[in-house]
């Protein structure tokens, strides 16, 4: 019986492993994928594969381990040009006596250079989707757009004059501007942001959750991410800040939540009976000491919980794989529960599950036909990497963002053999010294 004809397709990349998070946890050694554009043709064992496509650009990786790219679910990218500028400070203290009074100064230059540091950063470590919520969120999604890499994208709105949009209104009416801007782009989506319960009034969180609906996209904010905002909003609303928002009817599937550390029995339900979503960033929590949100509880209720390392000011890095062991971890060690989010399940709140909350499942978060061809390869042919007897395990508690060796987005290599080709790394780095001359001169 002659062999069926091979398919041909744009790129084949063959590993000794191949992970994949798709619906059925199919982990594959050695195993394939095969590319059609920007999307995936194909993933399965390494001989079937061979079988059923050629392709004349094939990336071999016998010692390498392929897997979805990480999908880092909220940060403040161009906060990267403030890492070190002051830490180990109370949330309160860090924002109005260090961040607040330094963004001041910000300006559209500054935020397009601090995020393309930070896509820098990401790519390296093997994140291929973040989610950002900064000022002048025109310059990040520029910068996201040039260098390649997948990004969702928003305004923050507050209370008080930004240095980016002026008056709060200003900011509602930027924020529209820019979904319509990126409506159709095949990396780049816009949500809504505002910041907090304790920086925007009932009014701005209405109407942007009005806004956000009438254009079909996200809602995001900072929501009870310390003791202090849920007493202060108890005093200013007579509710949690999660009762807050549901009394004025923004708790819905398109809010997702950042943070989410201090909540009630009654927070939990809320959030599971709408639909919302929540982002967990452990390193930031722990780092200011905002605590330890309860992400095993919320797991359970059917709460979509993803990951995200928060901005370099309160972390200090990006690196996704060490988010994923220090959320494992603490979660363990908070509940004395050494099986408490087992490593397969971190890993999938940095991949399919972050996919889910930014509503990109349909397109990336696992390895499946007919999603966009967005992975990573590590390196694992190291000592700290061998042998290998559980690539779930491996992943988690022994891999960081260092053994990165070969990043995709879209079907365009971005990272290959630990090199950035996606933009010039030399003139982002010189330009990121030159603008932390002007924060230390100020």
């Amino acid at each position: 019986m002659p062999e069926p004809e091979q398919e041909s397709v744009s790129r084949i990349i063959t590993a000794g492993w191949v992970v994949t998070l798709n619906d059925d946890r199919e982990v594959f050694s050695p195993g394939a994928v095969a590319i059609r554009g920007e999307e995936i043709a194909a993933v399965g064992p390494l001989a079937d594969i061979s079988r059923s496509h050629r392709s004349d650009q094939v990336l071999s990786y016998p010692d390498g381990l392929i897997l979805p790219g990480l999908i880092n679910a909220h940060t403040h990218a161009a906060m990267a040009l403030f890492r070190g500028l002051a830490d180990d400070l109370p949330l309160e203290d860090w924002l109005n006596s260090h961040i607040f009074p330094a963004e001041r100064h910000l300006n559209r230059d500054f935020v397009y250079w601090g995020t393309k540091l930070a896509i820098a950063e990401m790519l390296l470590s093997g994140t291929t989707t973040f989610c950002d919520m900064y000022l002048f969120a025109d310059a990040v999604a520029r910068a996201a757009a040039e260098t390649g890499i997948r990004a969702v994208v928003g305004e923050v709105l507050y209370d008080f004059p930004s240095p980016n949009y002026g008056p709060p209104a200003e900011g509602l009416r930027f924020s529209e501007e820019l979904v319509r801007t990126y409506q159709g782009h095949p990396r780049v989506r816009v949500a809504v942001q505002p910041h907090a319960v304790y920086t925007c009034s009932p009014d701005l969180l209405q109407q942007s959750g009005e806004l956000a609906a009438k254009l079909r996209v996200p809602l995001i904010m900072h929501l009870s991410e310390t003791a202090k905002e849920v007493a202060y909003c108890r005093t200013s609303y007579g509710a949690t800040p999660v009762k807050h928002l549901y009394n004025q009817g923004l708790l819905t599937r398109h809010l997702v939540a950042d943070h989410a550390v201090v909540l009630t029995e009654e927070d939990m339900a809320l959030l599971a009976d709408s639909g919302a979503k929540v982002v967990h960033c452990p390193e930031s929590n722990m780092k200011l000491a905002s605590g330890i949100a309860p992400v095993t509880e919320l797991l359970a209720r059917g709460v979509p919980v993803g990951l995200g390392t928060d901005g370099c000011a309160s972390n200090n890095n990006l690196d996704m794989f060490q988010e994923m062991d220090t959320a494992a971890k603490l979660q363990k060690v908070h509940h004395l529960d050494p099986t408490a989010l087992p490593a397969a399940q971190a890993l999938a709140l940095a991949t399919r599950r972050g996919a889910a909350v930014l509503g990109l499942e349909q397109e990336v978060g696992s390895l499946a036909p007919g999603l966009k061809a967005d992975l990573v390869i590590i390196d694992l042919n190291q000592p700290h990497l061998t042998p290998m007897y559980d690539p779930y395990s491996h992943l988690v508690y022994a891999v960081g963002g260092g053994d990165v060796q070969t990043v995709l987005v879209h079907g365009r290599l971005l990272v290959q053999d630990r090199k950035l080709l996606a933009f010039d790394l030399e003139e982002t780095l010189a330009k990121a010294r030159e603008l932390a001359r002007r924060v230390k001169e100020r």
